[in-house]
């Protein structure tokens, strides 16, 4: 229980209230999806995923389920048209920026990206398919990231190409 608390400080800290309460709900329901017998969570916590599928969905226009491992310290900048499908997953440190995607290449594949510690995505990102984006990582704004980022680097273009070394 003391994680949970220190995740939901740590987003509050780090994002404008509207980020904030989609990120508590996302915390409560994570948590809880973690820990109760998957019928036990559906029967009791269908309010809480409506009222976040709502407030997610329709008011901010994102797309962040529940299900996604989200590691402390996110930090999301306007949160508009912010789609992460739910097998991906997000270390600590990570910057998310507007109309950012990152999932699975087609409808068939389960396979998502693993995101890694202190990684900055810039606007407009698309981050698809079964691929490792290792730590202290940027991605430039508009970046299509297809192929696995090594860390401490700086990428952009489409497709995303090696630019530097990140010092």
């Amino acid at each position: 229980m003391k994680n949970i608390i220190s995740l939901v400080l740590s987003d509050f800290k780090n994002n404008v209230f509207k980020i904030f309460f989609m990120l508590f709900m996302y915390r409560i329901l994570f948590y809880l999806y973690s820990k109760m017998n998957r019928m036990c969570f559906y029967i009791l916590c269908t309010p809480i995923i409506i009222l976040y599928k709502i407030y997610t969905e329709f008011l901010l226009n994102c797309e962040i389920s529940f299900k996604t491992k989200i590691g402390e310290n996110i930090i999301i900048h306007h949160g508009q048209s912010l789609i992460i499908n739910k097998n991906t997953i997000i270390g600590d440190n990570v910057v998310l920026r507007h109309c950012t995607t990152v999932g699975n290449k087609s409808e068939n594949s389960l396979e998502s990206p693993t995101i890694g510690n202190n990684v900055e995505i810039g606007s407009n990102c698309v981050i698809l398919g079964n691929i490792s984006i290792e730590d202290n990582v940027v991605i430039g704004a508009g970046a299509v990231v297809v192929k696995n980022i090594q860390k401490n680097s700086i990428v952009a273009g489409n497709p995303a190409v090696f630019i530097k070394k990140r010092i």
